[in-house]
């Protein structure tokens, strides 16, 4: 039996490396992207009229953008300071992962100035500060110019070699000043996942395992639950580095792609809620493995308790999350492992504050009987999980397939049961449980359609379609979503299916596409890249105006944040938008 279970585990993951090569995914990656120099992000030209009016014009590589709170001008003639009558155009909101809530200015900012006094010359002094989507900040930026006013001439002062920082030498130190931040994020992010459906039934199970343990018991479990969970935080940035290195496709969930693990998990999850609810009598060994895992029974039940949380957790976003993994993404090996490492500590939190704090512990109840019909309770979320995972198989691989993957769960089960007894049943058993993880393994010839049942129908997602659609002046929604990820469902359920939303989507004539990531999509995984993530859900609002900046909306959507970034994005026409 001990062999039977250890093979699920085995068979987790493993089959999930499987289904990595060769995929043609554009991989997601942890290398340092090729950032340009900031003199040719940010270039900045200047003129200038008698009159004492100037102008300055950036142009803007796409993908990177110029703060507006940056600005600094001053203008000098002859020692003294002349006033200055600054004039800024409109610029976008959005919340900025190096100083918060901030404007900015995407592909272009032309500001007009006029000064008080006009002098024949003068020098102008210009401030600015960009940052680039993939996660590069430049350091403040000094320019110089010599202004003739009589003809109009604007002259570039050149600047020592310093003033123009390359970003290679300006990443390292952008990188350390955002990682502590970075970590915070990770942290709350960590610490909201044990909430997800997915984690909440094995931290219950270890909790349950508190009530009748002693300090010193509680303190060694603690510790040995959260060294499980960090280092396998730390394990999987590690194959992300190293299987993006070798030219693989690679993020948070992404190994959900693949049917074959998705099936397994629900297997796991099947022996586990049957434990839970007694139908099987697992040995103690066997205990270190599935639900045992999160119980009483030693120190490694203890640790793997960790592993198998985070193994459970992938189907699963936390806010936070998508903006640290997304900084981590971009960054040198040594921070992306300090984002995971915080990403851990978060979700390990909570079971180490209940070793600690007896506080904490006094909203526990006090042992009884009443421990036993938990653990039967928590038997049903469980098998919840592994009727979703197997729904999950279904959508990506067919209804055939589900119903193998279902029959095989009835084998495994059956097996499980005669596992115990004369040899005759043992072979039985074994006979059964080889059929049923064969049958997991078996895939119908037929793929699975997308049936998404939306209020507003549009032509399928591409980048050809989204240029189109922004050349025809439409507002473009995209919703970045995929049948495994718990937190898209949600959202979709929630805010973005509901009849408020699609209305608003309606009266906006805004294009709503939906970007399915359900199964290997290079496209899409080029897309995520391009907008500096390494999961989902992710949503992307193309403003009606071609020339503007897209917005990115939050992991965690409300209907209040959907309206107001459509009120943004596009002013309603009445244009009724066609249905899907």
């Amino acid at each position: 039996m001990r062999f039977v279970l250890a093979s699920l585990l085995w068979l987790c993951s493993s089959l999930s490396l499987a289904q990595l090569p060769g995929t043609g995914a554009a991989a997601v990656t942890f290398s340092q992207p090729e950032f340009l120099p900031v003199e040719a992000a940010y270039q900045l030209a200047v003129e200038a009229q008698p009159s004492g009016a100037m102008r300055l014009y950036w142009r803007i590589a796409d993908t990177y953008y110029l703060y507006q709170h940056a600005f600094e001008f001053s203008l000098q003639s002859a020692g003294s300071t002349i006033p200055l009558d600054v004039e800024l155009p409109e610029a976008l909101e959005r919340h900025d992962e190096f100083f918060g809530e901030v404007r900015v200015y995407y592909l272009d900012a032309d500001v007009r100035l006029r000064a008080a006094d006009v002098p024949q010359y003068a020098r102008l002094t210009v401030k600015s500060q960009g940052c680039a989507d993939a996660g590069l900040c430049y350091p403040p930026r000094t320019e110089m110019f010599d202004i003739d006013f009589a003809s109009g001439s604007a002259s570039p002062v050149a600047l020592p070699a310093r003033q123009a920082a390359a970003p290679e030498a300006a990443k390292p130190a952008a990188a350390l000043a955002s990682l502590p931040y970075m970590m915070l994020l990770a942290f709350l992010g960590g610490a909201i996942l044990n909430l997800m459906p997915c984690v909440f039934p094995i931290l219950s199970l270890k909790v349950l395992g508190f009530a009748r343990s002693t300090s010193h018991e509680r303190l060694r479990h603690s510790w040995l639950y959260a060294t499980g969970v960090v280092l396998s935080f730390l394990a999987v940035a590690t194959a992300l580095i190293l299987l993006q290195r070798a030219g693989q496709a690679i993020g948070w969930g992404f190994q959900l792609q693949s049917p074959a693990l998705v099936i397994a998990l629900a297997y796991l999850f099947l022996v586990m809620g049957l434990s839970l609810s007694g139908m099987l009598q697992l040995g103690g060994g066997l205990m270190n493995v599935g639900s045992g895992l999160a119980g009483r029974q030693g120190d490694s039940g203890s640790f793997f308790t960790g592993v198998l949380a985070v193994v459970v957790a992938s189907p699963c976003t936390a806010p936070f999350m998508g903006t640290a993994l997304g900084f981590a993404i971009t960054q040198p090996a040594a921070v992306a492992l300090a984002v995971f490492f915080a990403l851990g500590a978060g979700m390990a939190a909570p079971l180490l504050l209940l070793g600690y704090s007896a506080r904490a512990r006094n909203w526990l109840p006090r042992p009884g009987p009443w421990m036993e019909t938990l653990k039967q309770l928590l038997a049903f979320p469980l098998y919840a999980s592994a009727i979703w995972l197997l729904w999950v198989a279904g959508r990506q691989t067919g209804v055939d397939t589900m119903a193998a993957a279902l029959t095989g769960a009835l084998l495994l089960a059956l097996g499980l049961w005669l596992w115990h007894g004369a040899w005759w049943r043992r072979t039985l058993a074994l006979s059964c449980l080889v059929l049923g993880l064969m049958l997991g393994l078996w895939r119908s010839p037929l793929e699975a359609g997308d049936d998404r049942a939306l209020a507003t129908a549009e032509p399928a997602w591409s980048t050809a379609t989204v240029a189109e659609l922004r050349r025809q002046g439409r507002a473009v929604f995209v919703d970045v979503t995929a049948d495994w990820c718990i937190t898209c469902i949600a959202n979709e359920r929630a805010v973005l299916n509901t009849a408020d939303i699609q209305e608003a989507f309606a009266e906006r004539d805004v294009a709503y596409l939906v970007a399915d990531w359900t199964n290997h999509n290079a496209e899409i995984a080029g897309f995520l890249r391009e907008h500096g993530r390494t999961g989902i859900p992710l949503y992307v609002l193309y403003p009606a105006d071609p020339a503007a900046a897209p917005l990115i909306l939050p992991q965690i959507l409300t209907k209040s944040t959907v309206l107001r970034a459509l009120d943004t994005a596009s002013p309603v026409t009445g244009n009724i938008v066609g249905n899907i």
